[in-house]
């Protein structure tokens, strides 16, 4: 090292010429070395988001048919001691058990319990005795879960009559809390082995519960239950014919026969077709209600709408004769005849007996629930989804789309709807000034990221933890980005 001076003094060290190009040669290793391990880090992270991705959402998620999945790696199991069995008997139709189905693996979850395959209703309206086998895939049910809780097909022999052993059964209180369950359902496993729950629906609550559990609940929702390889493959052909014909509307109708009877709602209807209708809510002694004032219900907003309202909002809100519509819903109430005005509008009106093969079908006949999950997995992929209804199924099928990214779902407010198409018909409100109204109702109603609604003390007034799991769709200080600040939006 040689040491010399500059003009103005300054005393310096100037390097060696042998021993600059080692030190060049030094720096460029250390950046091909940063290069390197950014490489790999970026790399790692990818393929740990794709099998995050993978295990989490559910299986006919942009996944085409035609394309063989390697099945993923079993899950490790959790290692728990059992406090015994839970069994279940779900009510309802699909949605309804779905949801069901959800609360109780939660439920065996927070207390330790091991899960036989749920029963699915078999007694209601729709007579359809499926099994849970004939419309879940099982196998995919127990294995996805495994690191949660044990999950068996049946109970074990000794469990069964042949042995005298009587079960014991009831219904646990609905919109429960943890608490409920920890503390009055938990310590009747010190005396029974077997517990059954032979009610299922809105069992658990829908706020208040904890971001674990809630959790659970979106992980069988959006991954544990899907559907039969057979119930699959008919959907994806479903959709895919829907899409070759162009972008389409999934309308669920909820003008059915079960619908109008349970509500109580005969407007448009013949005097036949209300007396019929009460008829009906009469037979069923587990529809409560009776004596129902179909005008006064309708003014609540608590009526599905008519074909005939529904194509009256449809072009107030945009939609053109071109629109192509697939009506998500088993036979309309007055068949075609209340179907007439709805499809003079909308003459590219489609149902799945329309777009399939009959031979294709036959399976599924008088299986009213197996052709409600072909209905789920076209509303699902529809490019805008619309319910006339707020039932089970539409609630469901609105989560499902916020999950997926929040797709197009609009939820029409009956109650102002019928308030307009009032004013309108009586000649109050012009064409102009009812789509103007219209319109301006639904902004903020499509399906666009909010937090759950909280009504203290009314859990069936206050938005349904399946209709918006908030808790799944962001994660820590990223939901106040997405669904605003704050826990929740409360009403007192």
């Amino acid at each position: 090292m040689e040491v010399v001076r500059s003009e103005s003094g300054v005393r310096s060290e100037k390097i060696a010429a042998p021993v600059a190009p080692v030190i060049a040669r030094t720096k460029r290793l250390q950046v091909w070395f940063i290069r390197v391990c950014s490489s790999i880090l970026l790399w790692t992270c990818l393929v740990q988001l794709l099998t995050v991705g993978e295990l989490w959402h559910h299986s006919f998620i942009n996944i085409s048919p035609s394309v063989k999945h390697h099945p993923l790696p079993l899950l490790p199991l959790r290692n728990y001691t059992s406090n015994g069995y839970l069994k279940v008997s779900c009510n309802g139709g699909l949605n309804q058990m779905r949801s069901a189905i959800c609360d109780m693996v939660a439920v065996a979850r927070l207390l330790n319990l091991t899960l036989v395959v749920p029963e699915l209703d078999k007694t209601s309206f729709w007579a359809d005795n499926s099994t849970f086998e004939d419309i879940f895939d099982v196998k995919h049910f127990i294995e996805s879960l495994r690191d949660e809780i044990r999950i068996v097909r049946r109970l074990p022999k000794r469990f069964s009559s042949k042995y005298r052993y009587k079960v014991f059964e009831m219904p646990p209180v609905s919109w429960s809390s943890e608490e409920y369950y920890l503390q009055q359902i938990l310590p009747l496993f010190s005396k029974q082995k077997v517990l059954h729950f032979n009610k299922t629906d809105a069992r658990l609550a829908n706020n208040g519960v904890s971001i674990d559990l809630q959790k659970v609940r979106c992980r069988v929702t959006f991954q544990a239950l899907k559907f039969t390889p057979e119930i699959e493959s008919l959907g994806y052909k479903l959709v895919r014919v829907l899409h070759e014909r162009g972008p389409f509307v999934a309308l669920h109708m909820r003008y059915e026969m079960d619908m109008l009877a349970f509500s109580g709602c005969t407007h448009g209807c013949t005097k036949e077709e209300a007396e019929e209708l009460k008829q009906l809510r009469y037979a069923y002694p587990w529809w409560r209600e009776k004596e129902i004032v179909s005008e006064e219900r309708r003014s609540q907003g608590l009526c599905p709408l008519t074909p005939e309202e529904t194509a009256l909002i449809l072009q107030a809100l945009g939609f053109d004769k071109d629109t192509q519509i697939y009506i998500a819903a088993g036979e309309i109430y007055g068949s075609e005849r209340r179907l007439a005005v709805l499809r003079a509008a909308y003459p590219r009106i489609v149902r799945k007996e329309m777009l399939l093969d009959s031979g294709e079908l036959q399976q599924f006949q008088n299986h009213s629930s197996q052709m409600a999950a072909l209905d789920f997995m076209v509303s699902i992929a529809s490019d805008t989804f619309i319910p006339t209804y707020d039932g089970n199924m539409a609630k469901v099928v609105e989560g499902h789309r916020r999950y997926l990214g929040f797709k197009k779902t609009i939820l029409l407010d009956r109650k102002r709807l019928v308030e307009l198409l009032d004013l309108h018909q009586n000649g109050t409100l012009t064409w102009n000034e009812f789509v103007f109204a219209v319109r301006s109702a639904h902004e903020k109603r499509m399906g666009q990221p909010t937090r759950r609604r909280v009504i203290a003390d009314k859990p069936k007034e206050e938005d349904y933890f399946y209709a918006n799991p908030q808790e799944c769709l962001c994660e820590g200080t990223s939901c106040d980005d997405l669904l605003g600040p704050g826990n929740s939006s409360s009403v007192p």
